[in-house]
């Protein structure tokens, strides 16, 4: 049986789905994420095939300059406001889902936290989790 990974906003306006299995689970410390989660990280799920994944609803998108120069588009419920996925220009095949928008969040399995660098210290990470200070290679 082929595991599911759906979810969507607060208010139920944006939903996604998707069959496929992340590659890449991780908690990010840089600067945008913390301004956009209003805490010291975001954590992420990134799926390798945007086409695998169903999306239905109307986000409204901004784009930002990642620490990398590479431009992300952000996706976001113009209800309620939640952030829901975020897509890479450089990258377009690639769809990261935020951990928390999952129907069920115990389905993300973070593996690695991202920008280090920008971490503080009251936003303790797990220790046993291998740690870069800026965006691993490859």
């Amino acid at each position: 049986m082929t595991k599911r990974f759906s979810g969507g906003c607060a208010c139920g306006a944006i939903r996604y789905e998707t069959g496929s299995e992340p590659i890449f689970e991780n908690h990010c410390q840089c600067l945008d994420c913390q301004k956009r989660s209003g805490t010291g990280h975001s954590s992420y799920l990134t799926f390798p095939n945007r086409a695998d994944m169903t999306i239905t609803g109307e986000a409204n998108t901004w784009r930002v300059a990642a620490d990398s120069g590479n431009e992300k588009v952000h996706a976001f419920c113009p209800t309620c406001g939640t952030p829901v996925y975020l897509t890479f220009v450089a990258m377009p095949d690639r769809i990261a889902v935020n951990a928390a928008s999952l129907d069920d969040p115990a389905q993300f399995n973070p593996r690695v936290v991202t920008y280090t660098v920008r971490g503080h210290a009251w936003d303790g990470m797990d220790p046993a989790l291998q740690a870069f200070e800026r965006m691993p290679p490859g």
